[in-house]
């Protein structure tokens, strides 16, 4: 394996517009106006968010023009409260989603009594602030949605203009698949928290280093076009998840979930091979049992929080395997040929075999006498005899077709600590680790697995946001995500295969692959008016 150092840094950006723009930085903001009933903006009105399930509460005053802003607030649902003299104090309900500026417009209303009206706001299903085209999608609809594995980044493939091929027949491994907007697979970016999570391998466009199950991502977002220039490093899709947190209410889930064969068709290949072998026709497994376990809870009302999920999946699934195997006649060791017009066919016997060259011996170039090869026949009778004609030659060679056993097992750990140190100050850790093994289809039936891929995956993840003035925030991101597998192939020593047929035994060999990479990213925004500045620097270590 080749060692290969590459240093990615982005210099440190800094982008002027009238409207907001911010780096993928797992958060999102929020920005209006309020006015009275006869549409004349309302300055120095008391704008206050907070989010009860974390105690998370931030405090703007509109400018002489009425408007507001609140930048790098963490994503979830929040209760916007707006007060002025001389009016009722307004109430709303919003759902700020990762990524995605929203804009809530106040409109007040004259106090003729102390009132409180609650208003739900629709503020995040519209992004009116910059041109980027994408969607993103809470907890409750990620959990709600049916999705093959369980993968969340899966979901890329819901969005408008994204090729998606599926991951049967390995066809993950395709570069068109996930191809976005005609950007290539390897060109998307996939982040968790903000951070750095793609596959340096391989460069799937569907799948992260790290594992984050259906229950531990709080919000997922997708940029597919127009993303901005601080938004990711590459021209493909900007995936990005944010992690759930603990909340000032204890909560947790045991959950399972089963697929099996019982309504799986079969195969038509095994169909086939099981006709003519006289064998009952019986579907391949296809059996995935999922289940785990999910707490989270303060640890310090609004100020500490914790969040754990576990999760395994036991798969006992099979793949159907079309292998070239030697006909009865060539176990026998006769060959056959077509000749004239290719219609017709001959076959060679042993003794026509042997008497092709009747001096061999005396010659010293048939130890084992003339004809066939002894040790060659014996070997091509370890072969299963044929039971299709999908490969092959149709005379010496035909297919042998089985449904083969490919068992996996993952098994995820995610911890995550959030602190709330000042209603200026916010600081979380998490923690991730997976173990999987999957055993490769065996060569032939009765052969041990052709190969065990073991992957120990693992990272952490460190966020500090500081609020320096009203105006200034600050949000600085460390992760280290240290990819990791290994194969442990079954093939030793040299090998003689025969031409035209399968190998009788797997030749695999073992590998060891260790990634780490170094995610370091800092930010500072800084609104001025109705102008937003922002700063930022992205610095990546790959070995």
């Amino acid at each position: 394996m080749t060692l290969s150092r590459k240093l990615l840094i982005f210099l440190p950006m800094v982008v002027f517009a009238v409207t907001d723009s911010r780096a993928q930085i797992a958060s999102t903001s929020l920005r209006g106006s309020v006015s009275d009933p006869s549409g004349a903006l309302v300055s120095g009105a008391t704008i206050q968010i907070e989010n009860g399930g974390t105690g998370f509460r931030l405090s703007r005053v509109s400018d002489a023009k009425g408007e507001y802003e609140i930048n790098q607030i963490p994503p979830g649902t929040y209760v916007l409260t707006v007060s002025a003299p001389g009016f009722a104090v307004q109430k709303l309900s919003t759902e700020l989603l990762v990524n995605q500026p929203a804009t809530v417009n106040v409109t007040m209303s004259v106090e003729a009594t102390a009132t409180t009206v609650n208003v739900s706001s629709g503020a995040a299903e519209l992004n009116t602030t910059d041109a980027s085209v994408g969607n993103a999608v809470n907890n409750a609809t990620i959990e709600a949605l049916p999705m093959e594995g369980r993968n969340v980044p899966d979901l890329l493939s819901l969005q408008p203009g994204v090729l998606y091929l599926g991951h049967n027949n390995n066809q993950s491994a395709d570069s068109r698949s996930g191809a976005v907007a005609w950007s290539r697979s390897d060109q998307g970016n996939v982040t968790l928290d903000g951070l750095d999570d793609n596959d340096q391998t391989q460069g799937y466009a569907f799948t992260g280093v790290l594992r984050s199950t259906l229950d531990s991502v709080e919000e997922f977002r997708v940029t597919t076009t127009n993303s901005n220039a601080d938004s990711g490093r590459s021209s493909g899709a900007q995936v990005n998840m944010v992690s759930r947190s603990g909340t000032n209410s204890l909560h947790g889930s045991l959950y399972e979930y089963n697929r099996n064969t019982l309504t799986a068709a079969n195969d038509w290949f095994n169909k086939q091979a099981e006709l003519s072998q006289g064998l009952p026709n019986v579907a391949g497994k296809l059996i995935r049992n999922t289940y785990g376990a999910v707490l989270g809870g303060p640890v310090k009302k609004d100020h500490l929080f914790y969040f754990l999920n576990f999760e395994q999946q036991r798969t006992a699934e099979n793949v159907q395997k079309t292998m070239t195997v030697p006909t009865a006649l060539a176990r026998a060791g006769s060959i056959s040929y077509y000749y004239g017009d290719g219609q017709q066919t001959y076959t060679l016997s042993p003794a026509q075999i042997a008497g092709m060259d009747p001096k061999c011996s005396s010659y010293g170039t048939c130890p084992w006498g003339p004809g066939d090869d002894p040790n060659a026949l014996a070997t091509l009778n370890l072969y299963p005899l044929p039971n299709g004609g999908v490969a092959g030659d149709g005379l010496n060679s035909a297919s042998f077709s089985w449904s083969a056993p490919n068992p996996t097992e993952l098994t995820t750990y995610i911890a995550k600590i959030d602190a709330v140190l000042s209603d200026k100050h916010r600081f979380f850790v998490r923690g991730n680790l997976q173990n999987d093994t999957r055993l490769d289809p065996p060569e032939f039936p009765g052969q041990p697995a052709s190969n065990t891929h073991s992957d120990d995956s693992r990272g952490i993840a460190v966020s500090d946001t500081y609020m320096f003035t009203s105006n200034v925030v600050n949000s600085a991101r460390y992760g280290f995500i240290r990819q990791g597998y290994a194969d442990s192939g079954i093939g030793e020593g040299a090998y003689v295969n025969f031409e035209g047929l399968s190998t009788l035994n797997a030749q695999t060999r073992g590998t060891i692959l260790h990634v780490p990479v170094h995610n370091l990213i800092d930010d500072v925004t800084w609104t001025r008016g109705s102008h937003t500045f922002q700063v930022g620097a992205n610095y990546r270590l790959i070995h």
